[in-house]
Protein backbone atom coordinates (compact mmCIF):
# COMPACT_ATOMS: atom_id res chain seq x y z
CA UNK A 1 0.00 0.00 0.00
CA UNK A 2 2.77 2.37 0.57
CA UNK A 3 3.77 2.09 -2.98
CA UNK A 4 0.83 2.56 -4.35
CA UNK A 5 0.17 5.88 -2.13
CA UNK A 6 3.88 7.02 -3.60
CA UNK A 7 2.65 6.57 -6.93
CA UNK A 8 -0.72 7.88 -6.85
CA UNK A 9 0.78 10.79 -4.43
CA UNK A 10 3.11 11.46 -7.87
CA UNK A 11 0.75 10.79 -10.18
CA UNK A 12 -2.34 12.39 -9.24
CA UNK A 13 -1.36 15.97 -10.09
CA UNK A 14 -0.46 14.90 -13.67
CA UNK A 15 -3.63 13.08 -13.55
CA UNK A 16 -6.50 15.61 -12.96
CA UNK A 17 -6.69 17.39 -16.71
CA UNK A 18 -7.65 14.16 -17.44
CA UNK A 19 -10.49 13.23 -15.02
CA UNK A 20 -13.26 12.77 -17.21
CA UNK A 21 -11.59 9.75 -19.32
CA UNK A 22 -10.55 8.32 -15.86
CA UNK A 23 -13.97 8.53 -14.35
CA UNK A 24 -15.34 6.36 -17.42
CA UNK A 25 -12.68 4.13 -16.88
CA UNK A 26 -12.83 3.67 -13.15
CA UNK A 27 -16.76 2.98 -13.73
CA UNK A 28 -16.16 0.84 -16.50
CA UNK A 29 -13.97 -1.06 -14.17
CA UNK A 30 -16.53 -1.30 -11.96
CA UNK A 31 -18.71 -2.92 -14.01
CA UNK A 32 -16.19 -5.38 -15.05
CA UNK A 33 -16.03 -6.38 -11.52
CA UNK A 34 -19.53 -6.58 -11.15
CA UNK A 35 -20.09 -8.67 -14.08
CA UNK A 36 -17.02 -11.33 -12.42
CA UNK A 37 -19.92 -12.04 -9.63
CA UNK A 38 -23.00 -11.97 -11.51
CA UNK A 39 -21.74 -15.01 -13.57
CA UNK A 40 -20.85 -16.85 -10.55
CA UNK A 41 -24.99 -16.56 -9.89
CA UNK A 42 -25.42 -16.82 -13.14
CA UNK A 43 -23.83 -20.34 -13.19
CA UNK A 44 -25.41 -21.47 -9.74
CA UNK A 45 -28.97 -20.50 -11.31
CA UNK A 46 -28.45 -22.37 -14.34
CA UNK A 47 -27.34 -25.59 -13.06
CA UNK A 48 -29.85 -25.15 -10.00
CA UNK A 49 -32.93 -25.33 -12.82
CA UNK A 50 -31.34 -28.29 -14.71
CA UNK A 51 -32.26 -29.90 -10.67
CA UNK A 52 -35.70 -30.91 -9.59
CA UNK A 53 -34.69 -29.90 -6.38
CA UNK A 54 -32.39 -27.64 -4.49
CA UNK A 55 -31.12 -30.75 -2.01
CA UNK A 56 -30.46 -30.94 1.53
CA UNK A 57 -28.65 -27.76 3.62
CA UNK A 58 -28.90 -25.76 0.15
CA UNK A 59 -29.86 -23.22 1.91
CA UNK A 60 -29.01 -23.19 5.61
CA UNK A 61 -25.55 -21.07 4.85
CA UNK A 62 -27.21 -18.63 2.70
CA UNK A 63 -27.31 -14.80 2.79
CA UNK A 64 -30.60 -13.77 2.53
CA UNK A 65 -31.10 -11.67 0.13
CA UNK A 66 -34.94 -8.83 0.24
CA UNK A 67 -37.93 -10.86 -0.08
CA UNK A 68 -39.16 -8.48 -2.85
CA UNK A 69 -35.77 -9.01 -4.77
CA UNK A 70 -35.95 -12.70 -4.37
CA UNK A 71 -39.45 -12.65 -5.73
CA UNK A 72 -38.45 -10.42 -8.77
CA UNK A 73 -35.91 -12.26 -9.22
CA UNK A 74 -37.39 -15.63 -9.24
CA UNK A 75 -40.55 -14.83 -11.87
CA UNK A 76 -37.54 -13.27 -14.07
CA UNK A 77 -36.03 -16.54 -13.89
CA UNK A 78 -38.97 -18.44 -14.73
CA UNK A 79 -39.72 -16.75 -17.96
CA UNK A 80 -35.93 -16.61 -19.66
CA UNK A 81 -34.78 -19.85 -18.33
CA UNK A 82 -36.26 -23.15 -18.85
CA UNK A 83 -36.77 -25.88 -15.51
CA UNK A 84 -35.99 -29.42 -15.28
CA UNK A 85 -38.94 -31.69 -16.27
CA UNK A 86 -41.17 -28.67 -17.69
CA UNK A 87 -42.30 -27.49 -21.24
CA UNK A 88 -39.17 -25.31 -22.79
CA UNK A 89 -40.88 -21.97 -24.19
CA UNK A 90 -38.41 -20.28 -27.32
CA UNK A 91 -37.58 -17.40 -25.30
CA UNK A 92 -36.24 -20.13 -22.43
CA UNK A 93 -34.75 -21.23 -24.77
CA UNK A 94 -32.93 -18.57 -25.99
CA UNK A 95 -31.84 -17.22 -22.29
CA UNK A 96 -30.38 -20.49 -22.13
CA UNK A 97 -28.15 -20.06 -24.55
CA UNK A 98 -27.41 -16.80 -24.73
CA UNK A 99 -27.47 -15.50 -21.24
CA UNK A 100 -23.79 -17.02 -20.18
CA UNK A 101 -22.49 -15.92 -23.46
CA UNK A 102 -23.70 -12.26 -22.87
CA UNK A 103 -22.68 -11.59 -19.38
CA UNK A 104 -19.40 -12.97 -20.91
CA UNK A 105 -19.16 -10.33 -23.50
CA UNK A 106 -20.22 -7.76 -21.02
CA UNK A 107 -17.16 -8.71 -18.72
CA UNK A 108 -15.28 -8.54 -21.68
CA UNK A 109 -16.48 -5.40 -23.28
CA UNK A 110 -16.15 -3.77 -20.45
CA UNK A 111 -12.10 -4.46 -19.47
CA UNK A 112 -11.33 -3.99 -23.17
CA UNK A 113 -13.06 -0.34 -22.87
CA UNK A 114 -11.63 0.62 -19.41
CA UNK A 115 -8.12 -0.80 -20.72
CA UNK A 116 -8.38 1.71 -23.12
CA UNK A 117 -9.49 4.79 -21.13
CA UNK A 118 -6.65 4.05 -18.87
CA UNK A 119 -4.43 3.30 -21.90
CA UNK A 120 -5.34 6.69 -23.50
CA UNK A 121 -4.93 8.84 -19.88
CA UNK A 122 -1.92 6.85 -19.41
CA UNK A 123 0.54 7.40 -22.10
CA UNK A 124 -0.77 11.17 -21.66
CA UNK A 125 -0.15 11.33 -18.43
CA UNK A 126 4.01 9.95 -19.07
CA UNK A 127 3.55 12.72 -21.65
CA UNK A 128 3.10 15.61 -19.89
CA UNK A 129 5.55 13.86 -16.80
CA UNK A 130 8.65 14.11 -19.88
CA UNK A 131 7.41 17.45 -20.57
CA UNK A 132 8.00 18.68 -16.87
CA UNK A 133 11.00 16.49 -16.51
CA UNK A 134 12.56 18.74 -19.75
CA UNK A 135 11.42 21.70 -18.42
CA UNK A 136 12.73 21.44 -15.07
CA UNK A 137 16.06 20.90 -16.76
CA UNK A 138 16.01 23.67 -18.40
CA UNK A 139 14.92 25.58 -15.49
CA UNK A 140 17.94 24.51 -13.33
CA UNK A 141 21.52 26.18 -13.69
CA UNK A 142 24.52 25.21 -15.24
CA UNK A 143 26.13 23.56 -12.00
CA UNK A 144 23.46 20.92 -11.80
CA UNK A 145 24.41 19.53 -15.34
CA UNK A 146 28.40 19.55 -14.72
CA UNK A 147 27.37 17.34 -11.31
CA UNK A 148 25.40 15.20 -12.91
CA UNK A 149 26.05 12.49 -16.16
CA UNK A 150 23.78 12.32 -18.90
CA UNK A 151 23.20 9.10 -18.52
CA UNK A 152 21.06 10.15 -15.38
CA UNK A 153 19.51 12.89 -17.12
CA UNK A 154 18.45 10.73 -20.34
CA UNK A 155 17.08 8.08 -17.25
CA UNK A 156 15.37 10.76 -15.30
CA UNK A 157 13.00 11.49 -18.21
CA UNK A 158 12.77 8.42 -20.84
CA UNK A 159 13.55 5.55 -18.06
CA UNK A 160 11.46 6.83 -15.37
CA UNK A 161 8.87 7.86 -16.59
CA UNK A 162 8.38 5.05 -18.53
CA UNK A 163 8.23 2.64 -15.63
CA UNK A 164 5.38 5.17 -13.68
CA UNK A 165 3.82 5.13 -17.37
CA UNK A 166 4.17 0.77 -16.95
CA UNK A 167 2.57 0.88 -13.49
CA UNK A 168 -0.19 3.32 -14.02
CA UNK A 169 -1.21 1.68 -17.45
CA UNK A 170 -1.78 -1.91 -15.90
CA UNK A 171 -2.06 -0.86 -11.82
CA UNK A 172 -4.77 2.18 -12.31
CA UNK A 173 -7.03 -0.29 -14.30
CA UNK A 174 -5.84 -2.80 -11.91
CA UNK A 175 -6.42 -1.14 -9.21
CA UNK A 176 -10.02 0.14 -9.54
CA UNK A 177 -11.56 -3.50 -11.06
CA UNK A 178 -9.09 -6.48 -9.20
CA UNK A 179 -10.54 -5.55 -5.99
CA UNK A 180 -13.92 -5.02 -6.95
CA UNK A 181 -13.63 -8.26 -9.08
CA UNK A 182 -12.52 -9.71 -5.89
CA UNK A 183 -15.48 -8.60 -3.30
CA UNK A 184 -17.68 -9.19 -6.39
CA UNK A 185 -16.75 -12.94 -6.32
CA UNK A 186 -16.74 -13.41 -2.83
CA UNK A 187 -20.05 -11.34 -2.59
CA UNK A 188 -21.67 -14.21 -5.02
CA UNK A 189 -20.02 -16.86 -3.03
CA UNK A 190 -21.28 -15.68 0.15
CA UNK A 191 -24.81 -15.29 -1.23
CA UNK A 192 -24.43 -18.74 -2.22
CA UNK A 193 -22.68 -20.38 1.32
CA UNK A 194 -21.46 -17.73 3.65
CA UNK A 195 -19.82 -20.49 5.83
CA UNK A 196 -17.85 -21.72 2.56
CA UNK A 197 -16.77 -18.57 1.49
CA UNK A 198 -15.16 -17.36 5.19
CA UNK A 199 -13.18 -20.75 5.09
CA UNK A 200 -11.71 -19.77 2.09
CA UNK A 201 -10.40 -16.54 3.02
CA UNK A 202 -8.41 -18.44 5.58
CA UNK A 203 -5.64 -19.08 2.44
CA UNK A 204 -5.47 -15.11 1.94
CA UNK A 205 -2.65 -14.47 4.36
CA UNK A 206 -0.52 -17.56 2.94
CA UNK A 207 -1.10 -15.69 -0.39
CA UNK A 208 -0.49 -12.32 0.54
CA UNK A 209 2.70 -12.98 2.72
CA UNK A 210 4.90 -14.38 -0.72
CA UNK A 211 4.22 -11.14 -1.95
CA UNK A 212 5.51 -8.96 0.20
CA UNK A 213 8.72 -10.87 0.69
CA UNK A 214 9.07 -10.88 -3.00
CA UNK A 215 8.38 -7.35 -3.72
CA UNK A 216 10.89 -6.24 -0.88
CA UNK A 217 13.59 -7.91 -2.93
CA UNK A 218 12.25 -6.25 -5.98
CA UNK A 219 12.96 -2.93 -4.47
CA UNK A 220 16.49 -3.42 -4.08
CA UNK A 221 16.93 -4.88 -7.48
CA UNK A 222 14.86 -1.97 -9.04
CA UNK A 223 17.48 0.30 -7.24
CA UNK A 224 20.49 -1.52 -8.82
CA UNK A 225 18.81 -1.52 -12.18
CA UNK A 226 18.62 2.00 -12.46
CA UNK A 227 22.50 2.86 -11.09
CA UNK A 228 24.21 0.78 -13.16
CA UNK A 229 21.44 1.86 -16.08
CA UNK A 230 22.47 5.36 -15.40
CA UNK A 231 26.07 4.40 -15.28
CA UNK A 232 26.00 2.21 -18.59
CA UNK A 233 24.28 4.92 -20.88
CA UNK A 234 26.63 7.47 -19.54
CA UNK A 235 29.77 5.51 -20.82
CA UNK A 236 27.91 4.69 -24.00
CA UNK A 237 27.13 8.67 -24.36
CA UNK A 238 30.39 9.71 -23.65
CA UNK A 239 32.16 6.75 -26.16
CA UNK A 240 30.15 8.27 -28.73
CA UNK A 241 30.50 11.84 -28.13
CA UNK A 242 34.38 11.37 -27.71
CA UNK A 243 34.95 9.17 -30.16
CA UNK A 244 37.83 11.26 -31.76
CA UNK A 245 39.92 10.73 -28.37
CA UNK A 246 38.88 6.96 -27.76
CA UNK A 247 40.35 6.00 -31.66
CA UNK A 248 43.23 8.45 -31.23
CA UNK A 249 44.47 6.88 -28.19
CA UNK A 250 43.32 3.55 -28.22
CA UNK A 251 40.92 3.55 -26.27
CA UNK A 252 38.10 0.91 -28.18
CA UNK A 253 39.05 -1.89 -26.07
CA UNK A 254 38.54 -0.54 -22.98
CA UNK A 255 34.94 1.30 -23.20
CA UNK A 256 33.98 -2.16 -25.18
CA UNK A 257 35.01 -3.88 -22.07
CA UNK A 258 33.28 -1.44 -19.54
CA UNK A 259 30.04 -1.80 -21.45
CA UNK A 260 30.60 -5.51 -21.48
CA UNK A 261 30.62 -5.61 -17.76
CA UNK A 262 27.54 -3.35 -17.60
CA UNK A 263 25.48 -5.21 -19.76
CA UNK A 264 26.47 -8.48 -18.17
CA UNK A 265 25.33 -7.22 -14.81
CA UNK A 266 22.11 -5.42 -16.28
CA UNK A 267 21.34 -8.85 -17.61
CA UNK A 268 21.84 -10.45 -14.79
CA UNK A 269 19.35 -8.20 -12.90
CA UNK A 270 17.04 -8.28 -15.05
CA UNK A 271 16.90 -12.56 -14.54
CA UNK A 272 16.41 -12.09 -11.10
CA UNK A 273 14.09 -9.14 -11.43
CA UNK A 274 12.32 -11.83 -13.70
CA UNK A 275 12.81 -14.62 -11.28
CA UNK A 276 11.53 -12.65 -8.38
CA UNK A 277 8.16 -11.46 -10.44
CA UNK A 278 7.57 -14.72 -12.06
CA UNK A 279 7.61 -16.43 -8.73
CA UNK A 280 4.79 -14.59 -7.64
CA UNK A 281 1.69 -16.41 -10.23
CA UNK A 282 3.17 -19.89 -9.12
CA UNK A 283 2.95 -19.11 -5.39
CA UNK A 284 -0.31 -18.00 -5.78
CA UNK A 285 -1.96 -21.02 -7.55
CA UNK A 286 -0.36 -23.22 -5.75
CA UNK A 287 -2.09 -21.86 -2.81
CA UNK A 288 -5.44 -21.64 -4.22
CA UNK A 289 -4.84 -25.09 -5.83
CA UNK A 290 -4.23 -26.42 -1.97
CA UNK A 291 -7.04 -24.41 -0.69
CA UNK A 292 -9.95 -25.63 -3.55
CA UNK A 293 -8.96 -28.99 -2.67
CA UNK A 294 -9.31 -28.67 0.89
CA UNK A 295 -13.19 -26.83 0.30
CA UNK A 296 -13.95 -29.62 -2.40
CA UNK A 297 -13.62 -32.12 0.14
CA UNK A 298 -15.52 -29.91 2.87
CA UNK A 299 -18.35 -29.42 0.43
CA UNK A 300 -19.02 -33.20 -0.20
CA UNK A 301 -18.74 -33.67 3.41
CA UNK A 302 -21.50 -31.10 3.79
CA UNK A 303 -23.54 -32.70 0.89
CA UNK A 304 -23.93 -29.38 -0.81
CA UNK A 305 -26.43 -29.37 -3.58
CA UNK A 306 -25.02 -29.70 -6.92
CA UNK A 307 -26.05 -26.36 -8.30
CA UNK A 308 -24.44 -24.36 -5.19
CA UNK A 309 -21.10 -26.47 -5.45
CA UNK A 310 -20.68 -25.51 -9.18
CA UNK A 311 -21.56 -21.69 -8.63
CA UNK A 312 -19.42 -21.71 -5.65
CA UNK A 313 -16.58 -23.91 -7.55
CA UNK A 314 -17.08 -21.48 -10.51
CA UNK A 315 -15.85 -18.09 -8.22
CA UNK A 316 -13.59 -20.32 -7.03
CA UNK A 317 -11.91 -20.85 -10.37
CA UNK A 318 -12.34 -17.23 -10.90
CA UNK A 319 -10.77 -15.90 -7.95
CA UNK A 320 -7.01 -16.41 -8.46
CA UNK A 321 -6.72 -14.29 -11.75
CA UNK A 322 -7.95 -10.89 -10.16
CA UNK A 323 -5.25 -12.17 -6.92
CA UNK A 324 -2.67 -12.69 -9.60
CA UNK A 325 -3.36 -9.17 -11.28
CA UNK A 326 -2.94 -7.44 -7.96
CA UNK A 327 0.63 -9.34 -7.46
CA UNK A 328 1.72 -8.22 -10.96
CA UNK A 329 0.81 -4.66 -10.03
CA UNK A 330 2.33 -5.06 -6.45
CA UNK A 331 5.61 -5.61 -8.69
CA UNK A 332 4.98 -2.79 -11.30
CA UNK A 333 4.50 -0.46 -8.31
CA UNK A 334 7.45 -1.29 -6.40
CA UNK A 335 9.95 -0.47 -9.29
CA UNK A 336 8.13 2.78 -10.11
CA UNK A 337 8.24 3.39 -6.41
CA UNK A 338 12.09 3.78 -6.89
CA UNK A 339 11.36 5.95 -10.28
CA UNK A 340 8.95 8.47 -7.99
CA UNK A 341 11.78 8.71 -5.70
CA UNK A 342 14.16 9.86 -8.03
CA UNK A 343 11.66 12.23 -9.63
CA UNK A 344 10.75 13.85 -6.66
CA UNK A 345 13.71 14.36 -5.72
CA UNK A 346 14.97 15.94 -8.81
CA UNK A 347 11.40 18.18 -9.17
CA UNK A 348 12.99 19.68 -5.39
CA UNK A 349 16.21 20.77 -6.72
CA UNK A 350 16.66 24.50 -6.75
CA UNK A 351 18.17 26.61 -9.29
CA UNK A 352 21.31 28.10 -7.84
CA UNK A 353 20.82 31.07 -9.99
CA UNK A 354 17.22 32.88 -9.07
CA UNK A 355 14.91 34.57 -11.32
CA UNK A 356 14.05 38.50 -9.77
CA UNK A 357 10.76 38.55 -8.76
CA UNK A 358 10.38 41.77 -10.62
CA UNK A 359 13.13 41.71 -13.13
CA UNK A 360 14.18 44.98 -14.58
CA UNK A 361 14.10 45.56 -18.40
CA UNK A 362 17.19 45.24 -20.29
CA UNK A 363 18.49 47.42 -22.63
CA UNK A 364 21.48 47.19 -25.38
CA UNK A 365 24.56 48.07 -23.56
CA UNK A 366 25.44 51.77 -23.78
CA UNK A 367 28.17 52.86 -21.41
CA UNK A 368 29.81 50.13 -19.99
CA UNK A 369 30.54 47.01 -18.26
CA UNK A 370 31.97 46.72 -14.89
CA UNK A 371 32.97 43.69 -12.66
CA UNK A 372 33.07 44.85 -8.50
CA UNK A 373 35.45 43.00 -5.79
CA UNK A 374 34.10 39.83 -7.59
CA UNK A 375 34.90 36.04 -6.04
CA UNK A 376 33.74 32.79 -7.68
CA UNK A 377 34.06 29.03 -5.98
CA UNK A 378 32.32 25.97 -7.41
CA UNK A 379 31.72 24.83 -3.36
CA UNK A 380 35.57 24.66 -2.83
CA UNK A 381 38.41 26.70 -3.41
CA UNK A 382 37.61 30.43 -5.08
CA UNK A 383 38.12 30.10 -8.62
CA UNK A 384 37.92 34.46 -9.13
CA UNK A 385 39.25 36.55 -6.31
CA UNK A 386 38.63 40.04 -5.98
CA UNK A 387 37.78 40.91 -9.82
CA UNK A 388 37.70 44.48 -10.90
CA UNK A 389 37.10 45.15 -14.18
CA UNK A 390 35.57 48.33 -16.67
CA UNK A 391 34.91 47.04 -20.13
CA UNK A 392 33.32 50.29 -22.39
CA UNK A 393 31.07 49.90 -25.01
CA UNK A 394 32.92 48.85 -27.94
CA UNK A 395 35.88 47.81 -26.39
CA UNK A 396 37.75 44.64 -27.71
CA UNK A 397 39.36 42.77 -24.61
CA UNK A 398 41.46 39.23 -24.59
CA UNK A 399 41.53 36.97 -21.79
CA UNK A 400 44.97 34.80 -21.68
CA UNK A 401 46.11 32.84 -19.22
CA UNK A 402 47.08 29.07 -18.26
CA UNK A 403 43.84 26.53 -18.23
CA UNK A 404 41.73 26.91 -14.96
CA UNK A 405 42.83 30.47 -14.50
CA UNK A 406 39.30 31.50 -14.70
CA UNK A 407 38.63 32.75 -18.37
CA UNK A 408 35.58 30.69 -18.73
CA UNK A 409 34.27 31.45 -15.41
CA UNK A 410 34.42 35.40 -15.84
CA UNK A 411 31.90 34.49 -19.26
CA UNK A 412 29.95 32.09 -17.15
CA UNK A 413 29.14 35.12 -14.85
CA UNK A 414 28.49 37.46 -17.82
CA UNK A 415 25.60 35.22 -19.17
CA UNK A 416 24.49 34.05 -15.81
CA UNK A 417 25.43 30.79 -15.54
CA UNK A 418 26.79 31.13 -12.26
CA UNK A 419 26.18 33.94 -9.72
CA UNK A 420 29.19 35.91 -8.08
CA UNK A 421 30.09 34.53 -4.29
CA UNK A 422 30.29 37.87 -3.50
CA UNK A 423 30.74 41.29 -5.27
CA UNK A 424 28.54 42.18 -8.44
CA UNK A 425 28.40 42.56 -12.29
CA UNK A 426 26.86 46.11 -13.76
CA UNK A 427 24.87 46.24 -17.17
CA UNK A 428 25.38 50.26 -17.34
CA UNK A 429 24.90 50.86 -13.64
CA UNK A 430 22.36 47.94 -13.03
CA UNK A 431 23.36 44.58 -11.26
CA UNK A 432 23.11 41.71 -13.73
CA UNK A 433 20.77 39.43 -10.80
CA UNK A 434 17.99 42.19 -11.31
CA UNK A 435 17.52 41.02 -15.31
CA UNK A 436 15.96 37.70 -16.03
CA UNK A 437 18.47 35.11 -17.63
CA UNK A 438 16.58 35.39 -20.59
CA UNK A 439 16.35 38.72 -21.77
CA UNK A 440 20.16 39.02 -20.58
CA UNK A 441 20.84 36.38 -23.28
CA UNK A 442 19.18 38.35 -25.81
CA UNK A 443 21.93 40.55 -25.41
CA UNK A 444 24.75 38.46 -26.08
CA UNK A 445 26.38 36.42 -28.58
CA UNK A 446 28.23 33.69 -27.65
CA UNK A 447 30.64 31.48 -29.88
CA UNK A 448 32.25 28.82 -27.46
CA UNK A 449 34.88 26.93 -28.69
CA UNK A 450 33.08 23.75 -28.85
CA UNK A 451 31.16 23.18 -32.08
CA UNK A 452 27.62 21.81 -31.70
CA UNK A 453 25.25 21.30 -34.79
CA UNK A 454 22.06 20.42 -33.32
CA UNK A 455 19.60 18.00 -35.54
CA UNK A 456 18.37 20.39 -38.10
CA UNK A 457 19.44 21.85 -41.14
CA UNK A 458 22.48 24.27 -41.52
CA UNK A 459 20.19 27.13 -41.60
CA UNK A 460 17.79 26.43 -38.90
CA UNK A 461 20.78 25.74 -36.65
CA UNK A 462 22.36 29.65 -37.85
CA UNK A 463 19.21 31.08 -37.12
CA UNK A 464 18.76 29.51 -33.36
CA UNK A 465 20.18 32.56 -32.04
CA UNK A 466 17.41 34.54 -34.24
CA UNK A 467 13.88 32.96 -34.43
CA UNK A 468 12.48 34.27 -37.74
CA UNK A 469 15.58 35.46 -39.59
CA UNK A 470 15.27 35.46 -43.56
CA UNK A 471 17.22 33.76 -46.00
CA UNK A 472 19.31 36.70 -46.52
CA UNK A 473 20.34 37.59 -43.18
CA UNK A 474 21.67 33.52 -42.55
CA UNK A 475 23.71 33.71 -45.99
CA UNK A 476 25.26 37.19 -44.31
CA UNK A 477 26.09 35.43 -41.03
CA UNK A 478 27.47 32.29 -42.79
CA UNK A 479 29.63 34.89 -44.83
CA UNK A 480 30.77 37.11 -41.89
CA UNK A 481 32.22 33.72 -40.36
CA UNK A 482 33.63 32.48 -43.24
CA UNK A 483 31.53 29.66 -43.57
CA UNK A 484 29.18 30.39 -46.57
CA UNK A 485 31.56 28.64 -48.93
CA UNK A 486 31.95 25.16 -47.12
CA UNK A 487 28.11 25.34 -46.72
Amino acid sequence: MNQLRRVLAFGLPFLWPYRKRFLTGVALALLFGLSNGVIVLATKTLFERLTPSSGPGGSASMIQLPERFSEDFAGFMEKVLPRSGEPISLTQAAGAILLLPLLTGLRAGTNYLSAYCMTWVSVRVVRDMQIRVLEKMHSLSLDYFNKSTLGDLTTRIGGDTRRIYDAMNNGLTDLIKEPFTLLSILGGMLIIDAQLTLAALIIMPLVVIPIVIIGRKLKEIARRFVVVGVSQGSGLIEALGGIRLVKAYGLEGQQLGRYRNESMEIANLEVKKTQAGKLVNPVIEVVCTLGLGALIIVVFATHQPVADFVGFLTGLVMLPAPVKRLAQMHVDLVSATVSCERLEEFFATKATVREPEQPAKVSPLHRDLVMEKVYLDYGHNHVLQGIDLRIPRGFKLGLAGPSGSGKSSLINLLLRFYDPTSGRILWDGADLRTFSTRELRNQIALVSQDAVLFDASVAENIALGRPGSSREEMEKAAQQAFAHDFI
